[in-house]
């Protein structure tokens, strides 16, 4: 049996629940794609099928509106393009023209998609400074304030300790000088 157009068109697959896959509307878009290329081929098929039918029982058959007729070449004995080795070659060359027009289309793609690649590695090498540039300047201002909570607490420390050392040293004087005894102070 010969897939046609028409194959692909209705063809269902089943879907697979909890695997990897393709995405279906990718899928069927891209086979939308080829059916309407296929379909294109098989119509210019069979339209190069009916001129040389044509030209080989003698008959001028006219060219179909749809389709765009292309100049005639000169085949080697000097005659137009009417025998089946011209048409062929003809389908040659339209051949060659689109496998030519993939390839330049493919490179374009290609270097589209680098260009977006660099431009967006550029991106993020900037965002990645900016962001190491700004916790660094956070790290400085932290860095900065614990010293300042360091020179504090020393300073804190020092005059908190002067105060009690000045506390005690009254308390032994007062103690010295203050002869009460701890009887009298009710002890």
């Amino acid at each position: 049996m010969a897939l046609t157009p028409d194959d692909v068109v209705h063809k269902e697959f089943q879907h697979v629940r909890f695997k990897d896959g393709f995405d279906p509307e990718e899928v069927d878009d891209y086979l939308d794609e080829i059916v309407v290329e296929w379909r294109k081929t098989i119509e210019e098929n069979n339209e190069l099928k009916a001129k040389l039918a044509a030209y080989e029982s003698g008959e001028n058959a006219p060219a179909p509106a749809a389709a765009p007729t292309p100049a005639p070449a000169q085949a080697a004995e000097g005659s137009p393009v009417g025998t089946s080795a011209g048409i062929i070659e003809l389908a040659q060359r339209l051949h060659d023209e689109h496998v030519a027009e993939g390839e330049a289309k493919r490179k374009q793609l290609i270097e589209e998609a680098e260009t977006e690649v660099a431009r967006i590695r550029t991106e993020a090498e900037a965002k990645q400074r900016e962001e190491a540039a700004r916790l660094e300047r956070e790290r400085n201002m932290l860095e900065g304030r614990i010293t300042e909570l360091r020179e504090f607490e020393r300073d804190y420390r020092g005059k908190l300790r002067a105060m009690i050392e000045g506390q005690l040293r009254d308390l032994d004087q007062k103690s010295s000088t203050d002869s009460t005894p701890v009887s009298a102070i009710g002890l």
